[in-house]
């Protein structure tokens, strides 16, 4: 049976590729701006446009060089969950972990000339409360002078680094703006450059030479091409018109061939989130055997071996490697298994299947399974539809809760932070925003927890999680970043491990 699968699976392969190709020639025409070689410009390709345009809110991790470029952060996410100083050149957790205190570095401004001061910070945390309410809804602020700010949560944060260091920082005036999207003021690295830019196309961006780590930036500008297809961003960086691009497992050995630079980082977890776990939109999800029996339909192996080219790895939990709540040396829970995946199915009485919903976006690199994962999912009679979301709103929509199966592509920097995005009922991935008055309790216990307990515990949610299917984990790619020549990267400092930040490029 397995063979079979794996045949299977190079022939949906082919449409893929093909599809991409022929993306490849209507993106073509592309203009080569940096054709001269000038080694003061960084180009890097991007496969997805600005999400959300500039607004300093909610903006999502991946290819987020743009926001990066123009937007400070108060402090700096570190791999490991480490914090360093950023705008904030001093910074103090309290014991209780209740209370994070900032010192602002002397004569930093926006780009609308106005002070990077403590009312502005204030400002930056308070604007996010309108699409985070559940990590900064209740949150309080002393400011005892211009370049000091206390942030306070009413109780314990164990995540507190990744609460102070994921907001970006803006001007009040511009915070106050109906239309934040439009155009950034910040006071990172580089600036915009609108008469340069062309939305959707190429975004311009001039060094910001009074940005207090400018020296860490050795480009003088920086460009961001949208190059939607991953066809023509390779070629883009194969002659030379950018620097550097994403690309997936299914050109590595074309960028190889080729003589690029590729780096590497193998963090992340690509599954279905079964969120809608007591069946209020799909009343089989409610259901444990139906979830169990979509986690036996799809192989795994088969999926990494055709479609990754062994640039990934299956996966049955939904912790990563290296995190407290991951379990060594667990056995596949739900072996790939067909005929027994039918039996759950009518056991359970929804033998005739169900329909649901997958959002994608551009730039996913999942989307090559997808084919695979409808029509093994077809097996059990359910039927997977997809809908593009784009434009500004579309993280808004995806977490929503009305599409309550997303396939995505996920991992933070912690077990803990996981657990709260993903299995805790106020998390943002838990679109569906469902209780269960055991990962409740264990949550508790967590949050109270000694190191040692706290990891016994850690793992006996995941044990939990694990035997009520809530996801069907299909495996955690490697995620690649090809540069060209007179561009290296030595290391990949995202604390997520997606792709090179911009101070990464040297």
């Amino acid at each position: 049976m397995r063979t079979t699968m794996r045949r299977t699976l190079a022939v949906l392969a082919v449409p893929a590729a093909a599809a991409i190709a022929l993306a490849g020639c209507t993106a073509g025409g592309t203009e080569n701006n940096n054709g001269s070689g000038d080694s003061s410009t960084l180009s890097l390709g991007m496969t997805a446009d600005l999400t959300g345009g500039w607004d300093v809110v909610d903006q999502p991790p991946y290819q987020g060089w743009g926001v990066e470029a123009v937007y400070d952060n108060l402090v700096r996410c570190m791999p490991g969950g480490g914090l360093e100083p950023a705008a904030a050149e001093s910074f103090e957790i309290s014991d209780d972990r209740r209370s994070f205190t900032a010192v602002l570095r002397d004569g930093m401004e926006y780009s609308d000339g106005s002070a990077v001061d403590a009312a502005s910070v204030q400002a930056s945390f308070e604007v996010i409360k309108e699409t985070a309410s559940d990590r900064y809804g209740d949150i309080t602020f002393d400011v005892p002078d211009e370049k000091t700010i206390t942030i306070t949560w009413p109780d314990p944060q164990p995540l507190m680094e990744l609460r102070v260091c994921l907001p970006w920082i803006a001007s009040t005036e511009y915070l106050a703006s109906e239309n934040r999207a439009a155009a950034p003021v910040g006071s990172g690295p580089y600036t915009l450059d609108q008469g340069a830019s062309t939305s959707g196309s190429i975004y311009s961006l001039v060094k910001n030479p009074d940005f207090w780590n400018a020296d860490a930036y050795p480009y003088e500008r920086l460009e961001l091409r949208v190059l939607a297809d991953e066809t023509a961003s390779l070629n883009a960086l194969k002659t030379g018109q950018i620097d550097g691009t994403i690309i997936t497992a299914g050109s590595y050995e074309e960028a190889e061939n080729a003589g690029l630079n590729i780096s590497s980082s193998g963090t992340g977890l690509t599954m279905l989130h079964l969120t809608d776990r007591l069946g209020e939109k799909i009343p089989a999800l409610g259901n444990v055997d139906v979830r169990r029996a979509m986690n036996m339909v799809l192989d795994k192996q088969s999926i990494v071996d055709s479609l990754y080219d062994g640039h990934a790895e299956p996966i049955w939990q939904p912790f990563q490697k290296g995190h407290e709540a991951y379990i060594e040396d667990l056995e596949e829970p739900y072996p790939y298994d067909v005929e027994k995946a039918k039996q759950l199915m009518a056991d359970a009485g929804f033998e005739d299947g169900f329909t649901f919903t997958v959002p994608t976006m551009e730039g996913q690199a999942w989307t090559v399974m997808l084919p695979y994962v409808k029509q093994q999912l077809a097996e059990l009679n359910i039927t997977v539809e997809e809908t593009a979301l784009s434009g500004p709103d579309a993280i808004a929509e995806l977490l929503s809760g009305d599409y309550p199966v997303p396939l995505w592509t996920v991992g933070g920097i912690s077990s803990l932070e996981d657990a709260s995005i993903h299995i805790l009922p106020t998390g943002f991935w838990n679109v569906s925003h469902q209780s269960d008055p055991t990962v409740e309790a264990l949550w508790q216990q967590i949050l109270t927890a000694d190191d040692e307990q706290r990891v016994e515990l850690q793992q006996e949610l995941n044990q939990y999680v694990i035997d009520q299917a809530w996801f069907v984990p299909i495996l955690s790619p490697d995620n690649l970043y090809a540069s060209g020549d007179g561009v290296t990267v030595d290391e990949i400092s995202d604390p997520f491990g997606l792709h090179p930040r911009l101070i990464d490029f040297k």
